[in-house]
């Protein structure tokens, strides 16, 4: 219960509401474009090359372990939640598949948030986890959108889909800053780590603040989902939360790491899937994906998610 109030109290958390009630009165209050976008960048270099930094100083063996469970989660979680959507929600096989894909795939901002969760509660997640986020983006994406091939005879865009994860922005910063982090290593980041390190919760608080307005204009779309969308979007999430903090920690993670695990993999992507989805999908609805992953789940996670997996991963850590 602890766990939960304080989370209530944090700056990200708080800042999220303040984005949400800002809409939800009709204020004028816009975060620039040009200054989101800038923050969106600096945010996804910065635990880039953080993790490049820590993955460094990690020894391959360490690291191996958990890298082969995000893997097997990668093409778990995207097909429990096609079956769920599929066979007990009675949703057709493309809008299934497209928000199984959503599903698969991870919200950075939401691993960002569950950082800064678990390290002012005074936890020290593995410094590899960034490299883990970029692992897992790619084959749970990928997975969905196969799953309609064993239904239906139809050619898809598979491979412009792919591309189109692989280029995103999310994953060359991701990538890109894990490589010159790795490569510099800790005595050469030093030059840098006050601007990366130092204003990394500043610019979070920010961040969150817009991803609060833009999740307001998503909540009137809860009526047209429905019920069943709205409970998939919080207890299946759950559930691969938990699975993750049980593999991840049987994989050697720590109780904050494992509770940042859970967070990535419970978690719904709004950047990579959707551009992803929209070429190898066209017919899934882009209402009941966006609603169901930046409405529901995200929103969920970052208030009420987070300190559940951390309050579980201690349970289960013993």
């Amino acid at each position: 219960m602890e766990s939960l109030l304080s989370n209530f109290a944090s700056p990200i958390v708080l800042a999220f509401v303040l984005g949400i009630m800002a809409k939800l009165i009709k204020s004028d209050l816009e975060i620039p474009r040009p200054l989101y976008q800038s923050i969106s960048i600096y945010l996804l270099l910065a635990i880039g090359l953080k993790g490049g930094v820590e993955l460094s100083k990690t020894p391959f063996m360490e690291f191996l372990g958990p890298a082969a469970i995000t893997v097997l989660l990668g093409v778990i979680t995207p097909i429990t939640a096609f079956l769920v959507l599929f066979y007990l929600g009675k949703f057709d096989i493309d809008n299934s598949a497209g928000i199984a894909a959503h599903y698969g795939s991870v919200s950075v901002v939401t691993f960002i948030a569950a950082i800064a969760y678990v390290e002012a509660a005074g936890g020290t997640p593995e410094g590899f986890l960034p490299t883990l986020v970029a692992i897992l983006e790619i084959p749970g994406i990928i997975v969905a959108l196969l799953i309609p091939l064993a239904f239906a005879k139809k050619k898809q865009s598979i491979k412009k889909a792919t591309r189109e994860v692989l280029t995103g922005s999310s994953i060359v910063l991701l990538v890109g800053g894990l490589i010159i982090g790795y490569l510099s290593g800790p005595v050469k980041f030093e030059a840098v780590e006050p601007f990366f390190v130092g204003g990394f919760q500043g610019a979070l608080v920010i961040f969150l603040l817009e991803l609060g307005m833009i999740t307001a204009g998503r909540l009137r779309d809860l009526k047209k989902v429905g019920a069943f969308l709205l409970m998939f979007g919080i207890f299946v999430p759950i559930l691969h939360g938990i699975l993750a903090i049980w593999l991840g920690q049987i994989a050697g993670l720590s109780i904050a790491g494992s509770t940042v695990f859970a967070a990535m993999v419970s978690s719904g992507s709004y950047i990579a899937a959707p551009a992803a989805v929209r070429i190898a999908l066209p017919k899934a609805n882009p209402s009941l994906y966006l609603t169901a992953s930046l409405g529901i789940t995200f929103p969920f996670n970052i208030i009420l998610g987070i300190p559940i997996y951390f309050i579980v991963a201690q349970w289960i850590g013993g």
